[in-house]
């Protein structure tokens, strides 16, 4: 007793069957021929007939062991075959499912017109090829071979290639075939087998059936561009409506309560012609780095993993390069939603996810990897990266550029800019180029070049070239590239080490170079530091602190609006936009400020002890250093020390003096004695994103 009826004439029909069957569905499998029993291996849950049967016998058999469903997975020219099957099911009363092979027509695109045609029959291609001269490679079986002789010259001109079945050649001979040109082989073909057989024919015409990527269609088109040969495709006799195998798995798996585990185990081989189930082997799933979106720009291997696949996921301007592959699709970009697709969706064995550019370069592919990984096979593919085209276009080399993304993402663009004679960086926004520009001529760099690339690759490309200060005052929005080009920049020292002249001072008080050298030591900055310079002055502690940490931010806390507007006079001096200069009194002006992973108190105002706690509430790891120069404030601070939860505390007593000129000689003056106090909040140190 059988639950499924399927009538298998081709690979995707025999890998269903095996499917049921080690999901423990009952299943018979009737074939045409006893060849094509012979690929399939009985078991106790699939039975093989390979009796061939009118309309009447096929509902005799429908009744008489009363299965739940038929599916007809013959070949697409068995126009007949289905035609009796459809019948019989009406009469016997069973659900019937026409499974499809998937098309292939999309491989033709992309092929000269005069190097592809299609023809809708047999007699019309034989018909075409009477007004041909050069040598044909036939790939269309033996059954149709009566009507080539037709052509003439056809003994001498023709390379039959059909399968080594029982009385083929000897038919053959019989139509006036030559011996010499018969070429009696078991399929799957691979391009390269393919190639060599127009060689050695010396074949101007590759005829062939459009049988699906399953049939070796696809390989058929890639070999006939390859030897420069012509192709002569016969169209599908009838337009059928169906499902897919990925459509027809997922029905059953429903119907029959075929779990996801089960699935996972039931991988079916759809390369070799004896479909195999491996068990245990994972589903795949391949990253794609398409390019910058137009299909031209994807590679040779990308875009042949997109036509072997089942599925292919992504954002929906990048679906868009894979729409003639007529693909099932799924538009998403979140890893949480692809992956939850994924799990959703057993049928597809071969999944494809779409990503913009290149995977290693500022991609989603690292976070897919981890959210894939173990559960699914993954491999990647890598694509043309956006920086490595756009340089490309301006003739410029870009193995000196500093390389940086603004979408999405916090960065320093007006340091890296100072900093580096070259820097690229993706931008999105609204308005996100033509604010980066703005920013640039802010902090003094109008003048550097600044090259604006959108909708690469695509026929309303636009690259807009000109001064960070001209490009300012442009409509350049949308997500973009820019790369900016200052001859001028110069490394900033990566050390602390500002002369005291260098900055802008008026009458503010501003921590000396001596002190200031010797605190940011104790501070411990990293790249990324996110730092509070409360009573920031002139603002030298913040600016060196920026510099130091270009990936990170420094708030400049000041209560004082002369020493405000000072601070922005000095971060601008010195390309420092990575600071914000915060007008008030600490630790009212620390409330809503980002959690801090250092901090600088250089005057306190007699808050003291609640600034640090303050601080240690926001982050229990914070690194602090105070600077103290009045005895009241050395004790303020060791009672606090003493009384908060603080670890590897240090205290430094600082006496420094600096020579001045008096005539011809140099006399040395004191400078205020400074006692500097540094320790860490007796927690980890919290991550600050």
């Amino acid at each position: 007793m059988y639950k499924v009826l399927i009538f298998a004439g081709t690979i995707e029909g025999r890998s269903t069957a095996e499917y049921l069957s080690a999901a423990g569905v009952p299943v018979l499998v009737c074939v045409a021929t006893e060849y094509g029993a012979s690929l399939m291996e009985e078991s106790d849950c699939l039975q093989v007939s390979s009796r061939r049967m009118d309309e009447e016998e096929m509902t005799g058999l429908m009744q008489a062991d009363g299965c739940e469903l038929v599916i007809d997975a013959t070949h697409p020219y068995a126009a007949e075959v289905s035609a009796n099957i459809r019948r019989a099911c009406e009469k016997a009363g069973r659900e019937c499912i026409r499974l499809l092979r998937a098309s292939a027509s999309e491989a033709v695109s992309g092929t000269a017109e005069e190097s592809c045609i299609a023809v809708d029959s047999v007699q019309e291609a034989v018909e075409y090829l009477k007004q041909t001269e050069g040598n044909v490679l036939i790939t269309t079986g033996s059954k149709d071979l009566a009507a080539y002789t037709a052509i003439p010259d056809f003994a001498h001109r023709l390379y039959p290639r059909f399968l080594p079945a029982p009385g083929a050649v000897e038919k053959c001979l019989e139509l006036g075939y030559q011996q010499k040109n018969l070429i009696c082989m078991q399929g799957p073909f691979s391009v390269e087998m393919n190639m060599a057989m127009l060689k050695q024919t010396g074949s101007s015409w590759l005829v062939t059936k459009e049988s699906g990527k399953a049939g070796g269609f696809v390989d058929k088109v890639r070999a006939a561009r390859a030897a420069g040969a012509k192709l002569l495709v016969i169209g599908r006799p009838v337009v059928e409506k169906g499902l897919s195998q990925e459509q027809v798995c997922a029905l059953l798996a429903e119907r029959f309560g075929i779990s996801m585990a089960q699935t996972e185990q039931l991988r079916v081989s759809e390369s070799e012609p004896e479909s195999q189930l491996r068990s245990a082997e994972k589903r795949q799933v391949t990253l794609i780095g398409i390019g910058m979106g137009n299909a031209s720009n994807m590679t040779i291997e990308a875009m042949k993993d997109c036509g072997e696949a089942d599925v292919i996921l992504g954002a929906s301007r990048m679906l868009e390069c894979c729409s003639h592959l007529n693909k099932p699709v799924f538009a998403a970009y979140k890893d949480e939603e692809l992956r939850a697709y994924l799990d959703e969706h057993p049928e597809y064995r071969k999944a494809v996810i779409l990503l913009s550019g290149d995977i290693g370069f500022y991609s989603g592919a690292k976070k897919l990897i981890g959210r894939l990984e173990p559960d699914y096979e993954v491999k990647t593919r890598s694509g043309i990266s956006s920086v490595v085209y756009f340089c490309g276009k301006l003739k410029t080399s870009w193995e000196d550029v500093k390389l940086m993304s603004l979408h999405g993402k916090n960065g320093n663009l007006v340091a890296a800019s100072a900093c580096h004679k070259k820097v690229f960086s993706l931008i999105g926004g609204k308005n996100g180029a033509s604010d980066a520009c703005r920013l640039l001529t802010e902090y003094g760099l109008g003048e550097v070049k600044v090259s604006v690339g959108t909708r690469l690759s695509y026929p309303d490309e636009q690259i807009t070239v000109g001064t960070a200060r001209e490009l300012a005052e442009q409509s350049l929005g949308g997500l973009c590239v820019i790369l900016v080009e200052n001859p001028e920049a110069g490394q900033m020292p990566v050390t602390h080490g500002i002369e005291d002249e260098a900055f802008i001072r008026a009458k503010v008080p501003m921590t000396k170079s001596e002190v200031r050298s010797i605190s940011l030591s104790k501070l411990q900055l990293h790249s990324d530091s996110v730092v509070y310079d409360v009573g920031a002055g002139t603002g030298s502690v913040s600016i060196e602190a920026a510099l130091q940490s270009p990936e990170g931010f420094i708030y400049a806390i000041e209560k004082k609006e002369e020493a405000c507007a000072l601070i922005e006079e000095n971060k601008r001096k010195f390309h420092a936009a990575n600071i914000e200069v915060v007008s008030g009194q600490a630790p009212e002006a620390l409330t809503e400020l980002p959690v801090p992973t250092h901090a600088f108190i250089g005057g306190s105002s007699g808050n003291m002890k609640e600034i640090l706690e303050l601080l240690l509430r926001k982050n229990p790891g914070i690194r602090v250093v105070i600077n103290c120069i009045a005895l009241e404030s050395v004790s303020e601070t060791l009672d606090c020390v003493k009384s908060l939860p603080v670890r590897d505390v240090d205290i430094v007593h600082v006496s420094s003096a600096r020579s001045r000129e008096l005539g011809r000689y140099h006399m040395m003056t004191g400078m205020n004695p400074i006692y500097i106090v540094s320790f860490t909040g007796a927690a980890e140190r919290e991550a600050v994103s």
